[in-house]
């Protein structure tokens, strides 16, 4: 593998599993950035797709709903988060997915995409900042965040002005490629050990 010129792997995690929910109209917007900028591969995991128990036991349905989460969280070298804000935090759902996996995260970047009302979802990504650091990865400085959600796309999910949004997550997915690359590259190097 090439770690400086090799595809980067990266999982889009929707967060949201609320019933209807906005989160598939700015995935959407947010998978065809993932597909045109170059040097990445996009794959995605739908937190409304998965039925994680709360408990946290190893039973046959965590292990039967993990099978086909795990591999996509460990196999990526990067991660987008889309989350909306709900109570001023991200989502319960999202919290189970990520509480689930520990090490899949290890020493790899985060880049955040949220959306809301009048905060934008701001509050959520300021939580998942501190979940992350816990969990020994790195969230990229700049998010991508749609205030007003629902006024910002039209009816056929198209962005009604998307100059803002889209240098955003330019600026985002160009920070998250650094990341990716430096961090890919320096645990081959050097493995990140976690005491």
């Amino acid at each position: 593998m090439n770690t400086t010129t090799d595809p980067l792997r990266v999982t889009l995690i929707i967060g949201s599993n609320r019933h209807g929910r906005f989160g598939p109209v700015v995935s959407d917007w947010l998978l065809e950035h993932l597909r045109a900028h170059d040097g990445l591969v996009p794959e995605v995991v739908d937190v409304a797709a998965t039925d994680l128990p709360t408990t946290f036991a190893p039973t046959p349905e965590a292990a039967a709903a993990l099978a086909e989460i795990t591999p996509k969280l460990a196999g990526a070298d990067a991660f987008v988060v889309l989350t909306p804000e709900y109570n001023h935090s991200f989502p319960a759902g999202l919290k189970n997915l990520i509480d689930w996996h520990y090490g899949e995260w290890r020493a790899k970047p985060v880049g955040l995409v949220s959306y809301g009302g009048l905060a934008g979802g701001l509050r959520a990504v300021e939580h998942l900042r501190q979940v992350f650091a816990e969990l020994h990865a790195v969230t990229v400085r700049d998010t991508v965040s749609f205030h007003n959600a629902g006024a910002s796309f039209d009816a056929r999910g198209a962005l009604v002005d998307p100059s803002g949004p889209d240098a955003a997550a330019k600026t985002m997915l160009d920070q998250l490629v650094w990341w990716g690359r430096t961090l890919r590259e320096a645990q081959e190097r050097r493995p990140y050990a976690v005491a």
